[in-house]
């Protein structure tokens, strides 16, 4: 094995303390002498290999399809997953993905991205909550405090690790977040959760699901949480701590046996604590100041689907969202109304055809401050799409060939095309290979095109100031990509399968920045201004893969491990290849303990993060590993009690840094525990 590829392992064997393995050697040990549970609840995590390879998917073809047949990479995270992990936020749900990068920037906030190029905001990544995007077009990427749900009404998150931008549309470049709730039909009676622990102070969620008749179900929610900040490298508070209330509610309404009516909606409130290295034009130049930010906003989306038979259905969905964020002395506001038709009919035997139309729009309203300014400070956007994709079948359940492509036309750069090609082959029962070429393309974002965020200011040695600022570009474009994937499938036995994807990204018009001339500028005092515009400087190249496997040892344990290499080559580099990691490895562990216990734990090793540039300065962040583990009770069949202890294997650690501040903060150990009631 190559030397490279001994450090997740060396890593992993010395970070493990000998008391934690002598732990799993005793539950080995304990579970060969105890009897096997009397019975299994029949969830995802329990499903025999065979059931998981052959349970549905939509978002790589937006009709239900099983994994085994879906020429992607795509993963599913489940209500289950999350229950049995204790987790409490969708971004740390997403840790379990392959190919993803989830780090910690502070108490309150994320940077995730799929296959590189993460930052603060990741432009390359597309999240949906129930049909609805929750991109922002503000600074491109996803503002992860603001999106959530109470976890117990989730019914799936499907991730798709590569282009998705024929089906979805811009900015799905690199991946496609895909996160549904549960009909509210699956959501009857009252559920009351309260966790309280080290970080949350408390969290407590009530759900109320009724009946209004057979046809006719709805689901209310109230949910609140208190969640205590981090500390830097030197243990001082970061003033990072942050709390939310939001409810809303569902409602299902099956009109006939071919129509169903969907209508739903959210209203939340989220107040954080941060730092703003903020450039000054008195000494020091620079200051550290905290930063209190304050978003609230709300949804409302109705869809209507009629479903003509098991190959043809006709869906419209609209939706409006309301977004407003303060921080410090800027702020920000957007409303966005969106409409979409999609359409799925066969044409004879061998066509399977599905196409849509969708038209967006989405005003802001900008505060500018002493650290970041908007021209103009009010924006109207349009964004029209049309998409068609056939799939068709060359050899009945052999060969199936996928063709299809997006157009989309956005206010900056007019229409972008993004085609796509993807080929399944099924050789044998349980065997599935796949390849696919795609073409994305990323938008150019408000600051990219239209903002300016001063960055830095210092004295000349002959006297006066300088200021350096990013500028936006009315010239900017699109950056593009050409993604060749191939990934294969396979059931080896009834208890074990492995799914192993390979890619090779070509990028172009990536967004870097280039020095222009100097010139003075007057306002607050006379200082030379050195303009760092926005531009589409870079090119280069990603490749890699990704390998999973699922284990059922026994018909109480399952197991499930998966690794990701990645490789990035750009010119100039600008620091977009720093901030990602070469490897991460994730292991899972669910065991089903007689007496109605549940033993789960996961340790992720994710490697060093080489040097990229932070405020001026080159940030490395050292490899870490982390172990969670918890027990739960399932005390009778409506009580839930658990506990969980989190980043077990040390005191704190580093993920990430904001690009705005240089403060540093690190990932506690923590614990939880968490009842469950539902009556």
């Amino acid at each position: 094995m190559p030397a490279s590829l001994n450090r997740p392992l060396r890593l992993l064997e010395l970070q493990i303390p000998a008391g934690l393995r002598a732990l799993g050697f005793a539950a080995a040990a304990l579970m060969s002498v105890l009897p096997a549970p009397a019975a299994v609840t029949a969830v995802l995590a329990d499903l025999t290999m065979e059931q998981l390879m052959n349970e549905s998917v939509t978002s790589v073809s937006k009709k239900q399809t099983n994994i085994y047949d879906a020429a992607a990479a795509i993963s599913v995270i489940t209500s289950d997953d999350i229950m049995r992990l204790g987790i409490t936020s969708i971004p740390e749900a997403l840790r379990m993905v392959p190919g993803l990068d989830v780090a910690r920037v502070n108490a309150n906030n994320w940077a995730i991205s799929s296959r590189g190029f993460n930052r603060d905001f990741s432009n390359k990544l597309l999240v949906l909550m129930d049909g609805r995007s929750v991109y922002t077009p503000s600074f491109g990427g996803v503002n992860w405090r603001a999106q959530d749900m109470v976890l117990e009404d989730l019914d799936r998150i499907e991730v798709i690790r590569g282009p998705g931008a024929t089906l979805w549309g811009a900015n799905a470049v690199n991946g496609v977040i895909n996160i549904t709730s549960k009909s509210s039909k699956d959501t009857q009676g009252f559920l009351v959760s309260t966790a309280v622990g080290t970080e949350e102070q408390p969290l407590t969620s009530i759900r109320y699901g009724g009946e209004v008749n057979p046809r006719l179900h709805y689901r209310t929610y109230l949910q609140y949480f208190n969640r205590d900040g981090f500390s830097d490298g030197s243990g001082n508070d970061a003033g990072d701590g942050w709390d939310s209330i939001r409810g809303g509610f569902r409602s299902d309404w099956e009109a006939s046996v071919q129509d169903l009516v969907t209508v739903q909606g959210d209203i939340y409130n989220v107040g954080s604590g941060g730092n703003l290295s903020a450039p000054t034009f008195v000494p020091p130049y620079v200051t550290n100041q905290p930063m209190d930010n304050t978003s609230n906003g709300g949804n409302l989306l109705g869809r209507w689907t009629r479903t003509f038979d098991e190959t043809s259905h006709l869906s419209i969905q609209g939706y409006f969202d309301y977004f407003h964020t303060e921080i410090g002395d800027s702020s920000e506001s957007r409303r966005t109304a969106d409409v979409q038709l999609e359409h799925r009919l066969p044409l004879g035997n061998r066509n399977d055809i599905i196409w849509g139309i969708g038209y967006r729009f989405t005003a802001d309203d900008f505060n500018n401050s002493t650290f970041i300014q908007w021209n103009p400070t009010s924006r109207d956007l349009n964004i029209l799409n049309v998409f068609l994709q056939d799939e068709i079948t060359l050899i009945p359940e052999q060969l199936h060939l996928t063709l299809g492509s997006k157009f989309e036309r956005n206010d900056y750069t007019g229409w972008e095309t993004q085609p796509s090609a993807r080929l399944i082959w099924k050789p044998a029962a349980k065997h599935s290979l796949w390849t696919s070429y795609s073409h994305a393309v990323s938008t150019p974002s408000r600051l990219s095109a239209e903002g300016r965020i001063n960055t830095s200011i210092s004295p000349l040695p002959s006297g006066g100031l300088v200021q350096t600022a990013l500028l936006g570009s009315r010239d900017i474009v699109s950056e593009e990509l050409d993604s060749f994937e191939a990934g294969y499938r396979m059931e080896v036995t009834p208890d074990l399968s492995f799914d192993l994807v390979t890619f090779y990204n070509r990028y172009d018009n990536v967004t870097g920045i280039a020095a222009h001339t100097p010139r003075m500028e007057n306002n607050p005092v006379p200082h030379l201004l050195l303009p760092l515009d926005f531009t589409n400087n870079i090119s280069g190249e990603t490749y890699g893969g990704e390998f999973s496997v699922q284990w059922r040892p026994a018909e109480y344990w399952k197991i499930t491990a998966n690794y990701s290499l990645l490789q990035m080559r750009l010119n100039p580099d600008d620091g977009l290849a720093g901030g990602n990691p070469q490897q991460q490895f994730g292991l899972r562990s669910y065991l089903t303990l007689p007496w109605n216990l549940e033993l789960n734990g996961a340790a992720y090793f994710v490697d060093q993060v080489d040097p990229f540039p932070v405020n001026g300065s080159q940030l490395s962040i050292p490899a870490y590993l982390r172990a969670d583990i918890g027990l739960v009770w399932h005390a009778s069949p409506t009580l839930d009690i658990g506990i969980w202890g989190y980043n077990l294997l040390d005191g704190n650690h580093p993920e990430f840094t904001s690009q705005f501040s240089h403060q540093v903060t690190e990932v506690p150990r923590s614990v939880m525990a968490k009842l469950t009631w539902r009556f």
